[in-house]
């Protein structure tokens, strides 16, 4: 006869298999559909389904069994993760609430679910690849740029912890409201965010907290700005002060394009309201890396190093994106390079803020450039929220438990922490639809991934920007798809891995950059020598 924890471990794994079915269901529909009888009858789903979840998830809590995951990936073992609490006790865990829909949010969701002191993640609104990956249980009718509902709802599930992953919620202020609330939240207010959300305003704390950064001038009044650029000379840099998805940056490397730039933000008004006002900059030339710090408003604490590539095609060549991979660690970020970005950079960016009357709890995500002719880095932007695709390659090499790390954030007790990470590299290339970044193609079918993430050890695939079709067929729905990401002993390793999974997705409506890390494997290569 089966034992009580047998039985209720039975009944709970049932119900994950019935949420993996429900959640690509309501991925499918529910994006697509404009009916609101639809939506309502699918919330009202939803929530029973909620209900459910929580209610089988502390069961099994107070069982003294942690069941690691929602929704359990089928593997070929057949094996299922489980671990029980200290000397058999039961745990008490922390409802987690990830604000976003993306890459990010995905790996997010991915690295809260592994945390033993985590109960449940929620994701809202989600997307169809964290539903069928049993990662999260996917909310998609929260409206989360409504902070009343979030805190509604934030109230009525007990949520322990809120982490906000995309910038716009931050800019328009959700965090402060959830901190009126009482609610543990993981992400700056909106004051803080404008680090972020106005590059003058970044700037400006850089001039006079003495924080190294390009030369630059602001402009509203576009004749200004095209009589400074002809005395600076190209190559040069043109950015809209505010928030532009990713592509209000343009590096013009002749008069003529820095002109044309110009008069595309503040004359043709191409960014709206966020290219209302530019920031002319130096062009700097040297290599690019991310650094990212968690805040708490007073401390700092470095996360491992990792490099972007933000240019679409092959050898850093074509337009910006938001990026197409990533690998972690980056060989540039040399220790004794660390610990300068956190004395001249971070640090002086933390007590600014403090100063300032805004203090700053979140993650700051540096960009820098390594510069060609010092070898020091400069701020080029902050962005006040984990970069993707960095944070794909930094979940996946995480160990500590990231959900008592970020509330320990939120109580400004970083002081307190230490961040264990796996040894090795790991790396993610970005799978994107065809014609991106400029008009691309929606609604082309994704097949293979979840034979995908089997062709090699350590794999794992974040989506991005996937539904679901009536077929119950994956389909691309943004610009960046998939993340493909793996792990390995060495950069190589992990290139080799990601790159035979991403081989393995048959995806005729996208494509890949072959060279995620060629700036990095060179140097790797030799070190080994």
């Amino acid at each position: 006869m089966a034992s009580p924890v047998t039985s209720m471990l039975t009944a709970s794994l049932n119900l994950s298999n019935i949420s993996s079915s429900y959640c690509r269901f309501s991925a499918a529909l529910f994006p697509a559909s404009d009916n609101f009888s639809a939506r309502v009858s699918i919330s009202q789903k939803c929530e029973g389904h909620l209900r459910n979840v929580l209610r089988f998830s502390s069961a099994i809590r107070r069982s003294g069994v942690v069941l690691h995951s929602v929704a359990q990936k089928s593997n070929p073992s057949g094996s299922t993760d489980l671990q029980l609490g200290g000397n058999g006790a039961p745990t008490e865990g922390v409802v987690v609430l990830v604000i976003g829909g993306g890459g990010r949010e995905h790996a997010l969701c991915y690295a809260l679910k592994q945390s033993p002191s985590c109960d449940t993640v929620l994701c809202a609104p989600g997307n169809a690849g964290i539903s069928s990956s049993g990662d999260a249980t996917c909310i998609p009718d929260l409206d989360v740029s409504d902070s009343a509902a979030v805190i509604s709802f934030c109230r009525k599930w007990s949520i322990g912890l809120v982490v906000v992953g995309p910038e716009a919620p931050l800019v328009s202020g959700l965090s402060n409201a959830l901190g009126k609330a009482g609610i543990p939240t993981f992400g700056p207010s909106s004051e803080a965010a404008a680090l972020e959300g106005s590059k003058d305003f970044m700037k400006s704390l850089c001039d006079k907290y003495g924080i190294p950064t390009a030369k630059y001038k602001t402009f509203t009044d576009p004749l200004e700005a095209k009589q400074y650029i002809k005395e600076r000379g190209a190559p040069i840099v043109i950015k809209a002060d505010g928030l532009a998805a990713g592509k209000g940056v343009i590096v013009a490397m002749t008069l003529d394009d820095a002109y044309e730039a110009v008069d595309s933000m503040l004359i043709h008004g191409i960014f709206g309201s966020a290219g209302s006002r530019v920031i002319v900059e130096e062009f700097l030339e040297g290599e690019e890396a991310s650094f990212f710090a968690l805040v708490d408003g007073e401390n700092a604490i470095a996360l491992e190093s990792a490099q972007d590539h933000k240019r679409v095609g092959d050898g850093d060549t074509g337009p910006n994106t938001g990026g197409m991979g990533a690998y972690s660690p980056a060989p540039v970020l040399t220790k004794q390079l660390q610990s300068i970005v956190m004395e001249s950079i971070i640090l002086p960016t933390v007590n600014g803020m403090a100063a300032e009357g805004c203090k700053f709890v979140g993650v700051l995500y540096a960009g820098l450039m390594i510069e060609k002719k010092t070898g020091l880095p400069k701020l080029i932007e902050y962005n006040v929220r984990f970069g993707d695709p960095e944070c794909q390659v930094l979940m996946v090499r995480l160990e500590s438990d990231l959900v008592q790390v970020l509330l320990a954030a939120c109580r400004g007790e970083l002081s307190r922490v230490t961040l264990d990470w796996s040894p090795g590299s790991a790396m993610v290339v970005v799978m994107a639809s065809n014609g991106y970044p400029g008009d691309y193609e929606k609604g082309s079918i994704i097949k293979n991934l979840e034979e995908a993430e089997f062709v090699a050890p350590s794999v794992k695939v974040f989506h991005a920007g996937t539904a679901m079709d009536l077929d119950g067929n994956f389909i691309a729905t943004g610009g960046r798809v998939l993340g493909v990401t793996a792990k390995g002993v060495n950069l190589e390793e992990a290139r080799d891995r990601a790159y035979q999974a991403v081989e393995a997705i048959n995806w005729p409506g996208g494509f890949y950059r072959r060279d995620i890390g060629w700036r990095a494997l060179p140097m790797k290569q030799i070190a080994d020598k």
